[in-house]
Parts: structure tokens; sequence; C-alpha cells
């Protein structure tokens, strides 16, 4: 068994001159039939070169920047094989064949939706596992007997534990997004995870860098890997244009954010803080502008709300803080904001990846203020992004209406008590409490004793 760093070597370019078709890669006819009607015929770099070896059964190790085309990668192979194997004959209640392990919710639930409609062209099902949701529904999924599950690591042990599910029918496991799990400390439980599948599956790892031990878990199970890095991992989309824009005053920053939110196309505007991030997707949509925030405070439920009213297009415009800077995948965001800069290189390249996907343009703004002039120097040096500071005078230079593109109709907000909780929008936000004295006199109607259950919640 060798690791990352004896590991075949096959580094290939950004592209290739004609892109194969599926049914070139040896992929199966039914699974080459449900990426037609999705419009999927040819694959990208990453799929081209990991496909061969993965098709085959080999452990394989996969580097691309977000973006590339990583989850269909892993999913195709992942499917294939299984169906090979086996299908409905082969399916147990709590015993699964396939694993895909990712760090979030809203990751896991973007896998889940590439994988569904291959796996059911192969006559496979699937499900997710993930926390800040009661469990019921995900167990009934395991007691029917899923062939493959998308999890994160902290509810799939809780449901281990609780003997729902065990892991030792498991042929092909795969983590995506390995650095990212190891930036959330998620290593020590990844690593129990991968030690309770079987020792002869196939392990699939696909990951932006090699840092923070994912070469350990590369040199603990991957066996004899073939090693893809498609791009470096700071390398630049040559899609995306990068532009920063310094403003002297909070109020110049203020006015330029609302600007550049009142597009007509979908963009996304990265904040630091949850709090922020709430408080701005309502200023947004107070002043006309439709908007849903997307932050750790809020439960599954809205946060499936918030993210269907961005991606069917009746909100454009998401306020969310990194939570969303890997596994949000909606077609066609044409630009990202970085509101709040970002303190380090990797969560400007995820934040920014969130556009220009899949050979996509799009555009990336970084509002900047003098005290933060030096450090996001250094970030951008980091990130390996060449951009020009432009010091803008007003939010209407042409420079930045040339960003926002035509303008969209002013929408008017919900009425006060609406608004507050925002319900019609989706946004999350609790309605406002009965004052005191309503409370006094509605006091009658109040059930003495009963605790208040509160939302739960995971990172």
């Amino acid at each position: 068994m060798r690791g990352a760093t004896d590991a075949i070597e096959r580094h290939h370019v950004t592209t290739t001159p004609v892109p194969p078709k599926f049914s070139d890669l040896g992929v199966p006819a039914p699974i080459v039939g449900a990426l037609a009607r999705d419009g999927k015929s040819t694959a990208f770099p990453i799929q081209a070169e990991t496909l061969p070896d993965s098709l085959a059964g080999r452990d394989l190790l996969g580097r691309g920047k977000t973006g590339s085309g990583k989850t269909l990668a892993f999913s195709i192979p992942l499917v294939a094989r299984l169906a090979a194997t086996g299908g409905r004959s082969t399916r147990r209640p709590g015993r699964p064949r396939g694993l895909v392990l990712a760090p979030t919710r809203e990751l896991a639930t973007q896998i889940a939706a590439v994988l569904a409609p291959i796996a059911r062209a192969c006559g496979l099902t699937t499900t997710t596992i993930f926390g800040g949701v009661r469990q019921n529904s995900q167990v009934a999924a395991l007691k029917a007997g899923a062939d493959i599950v998308v999890a994160c690591p902290g509810r799939l042990e809780d449901l281990i534990k609780q003997g729902f599910v065990t892991l030792d029918d498991i042929e092909i496991a795969v983590l995506d997004e390995a650095d990212h799990m190891a930036d959330l400390g998620f290593l020590p439980a990844v690593t129990r995870l991968l030690a309770a599948t079987p020792r002869g599956g196939q392990r699939l790892l696909f990951s932006a860098t090699l840092d923070n031990g994912v070469d350990k878990l590369v040199t603990r199970f991957l066996n004899n890997p073939t090693r893809h890095s498609i791009d470096e991992a700071t390398s630049p989309v040559p899609a995306m244009s990068h532009h920063i824009l310094e403003v002297s005053t909070p109020d110049h920053k203020k006015e330029l954010v609302r600007t550049l939110a009142s597009g007509t196309g979908r963009r996304i505007l990265f904040m630091r803080t949850k709090h922020h991030a709430k408080r701005l997707a309502k200023q947004l949509t107070v002043e006309g502008i439709p908007a849903v925030d997307l932050h750790g405070n809020l439960s599954q439920a809205q946060r499936d709300r918030n993210l269907a009213a961005f991606g069917e297009g009746s909100v454009r415009v998401l306020v969310a803080t990194d939570v969303a800077a890997r596994g949000v995948h909606v077609d066609h965001v044409e630009l990202v904001v970085h509101v709040d800069p970002p303190t380090e290189h990797k969560a400007y390249l995820h934040r920014s990846g969130r556009t220009a996907r899949a050979g996509r343009a799009g555009d990336v703004v970084t509002i900047v203020l003098p005290d933060q002039r030096r450090d996001l120097t250094k970030v951008l040096r980091a990130a390996d992004i060449s951009a020009v500071p432009q010091k803008l005078n007003s939010a209407r230079d042409a420079s930045v209406a040339e960003l926002v593109g035509e303008v969209a109709p002013h929408v008017a907000p919900a009425p006060q008590q609406e608004r507050a909780g925002l319900n019609s929008r989706g946004n999350g936000a609790r309605a406002p409490r009965a004052s005191a004295s309503r409370s006094r006199t509605a006091g009658s109607s109040k059930r003495p004793g009963r605790p208040h259950r509160r939302a739960v919640r995971s990172a």
C-alpha cells in the first residue's frame, strides 16, 4: 500500500481539445441516457481523466478546483460498479453498498441531487443522512434498503451507534471535499467510518488540496491509488473575472452593496457573520430587492426553503456566510460579492467558485475599506489572483453599472408583520413576539407547563 506521495502520478492540462463523450469512456448505456436527458453528453477534464481508472475499480485520488465536475466524476463509477455487482436482489435493510462522505448538509444534498437520477436509471436507490433534522425519515430509508448513502460524519456515526445502519457491506466509499473535512475537524470521525468499511473495497478521494492531514487518509485507506491533478488548487478559473473595489467609508460600502445586488441575474453576497448575513438579507428585501440568507443558525427546513427560492429564481440574491462557500451549486450565478473580505485564500477561492462553474463566465467582486487593503493583498497573493484595485467615487460609476447589468424591477416588501418573519419569502427569521400587554390579555390561550421546543441545529 502506498500513500499520496508514492501514488502513480498523472498530471493533465486543464482543457482537452475535443471533449470525449461519456459513451466513449465506457460509461454504461443507462447512465449515458440519464445524463443525456439532463443535457450532458461530453465529459469535463476531471471526468475524462478519472473515469477509465474509477470504472476499472482502482482506488483514486482526484484533485481539482471547485466547479470542475468532481461530483459527476465519482457518481458515475459509484453507480456503474454497484449496478454491475447487484441490484434489487442484493438490497438489505440498513446495509448500503455505496457510501459518500461530505462535510456539510448542503454539499450532501447537492451530491444526492446529481447522484439520484443516474442511480434510478440503474435500479438503485439513494438517501441522505445529516444532522439538523429528525432522523425518522432517514431511518425509514435505511430500513427500506438504500443502496447508496450520502452522509455527513456526525449523524452517520449516531445512526451506526443506534444500530440502524452498518458499513459492513460497503463496496465503494467516496470522500468528497476531504480538505474541507479537515478544516471542520471531521478527520477523526472520517477515519473511524472508513475503518468500518471492508478493507478490500474501492476508495475514491476527491479534494482541492492535500493539506491538513488529508495525505494521512490517502496513505492509510487508498491501495496503490492513481492520482489525477486536473488543476492546481489555486489556479484561477479562466472564465472568472476578479474585481477589487475600494470604498472610503462604510456608508459608501452600503450603497455599493445595494447597487451590486440590484441586477436581474443570480448573485451571492458573502458576509463574515451569521447576524450580518441575516440583517443584510432583510434590509435588501425591505428595499425592494428580494433576498434570502444562508448560515448555520437556520434549521434544515429553512435552509432548504431559502436555497429552493434562490435556485428556482423567485429570489435572486443569496446572502451567506462561508457555510455556502462549498456544496451550494446553483446554475447561472453571474456574480459573487465578498461584502466582507475573506481572511484566508481558501475561503476566497471557494466563495468565488460559486460562479463561473462548468465553463460558464462569472464575475467576483471584493469590496474593501482602507484598513482592509493590506490583509486582502496577502489573501489574493496566496490565492494567485491578480486584480488591480479600483477606487470608487460613487456606486453609480460605469464599471459598477457594467457588473450589475440590467436592473431588476423593484419588488414591494411584505407588510410589516409578515416581513418581520419573512415567512412568505422563506427567510427563516422568526416572527416577532407579542407585546407584553397583548400577552397578558391573551394569556388564557397559552398552554402552561409546555416547554418551548427549539429547532435542532448542526454545523
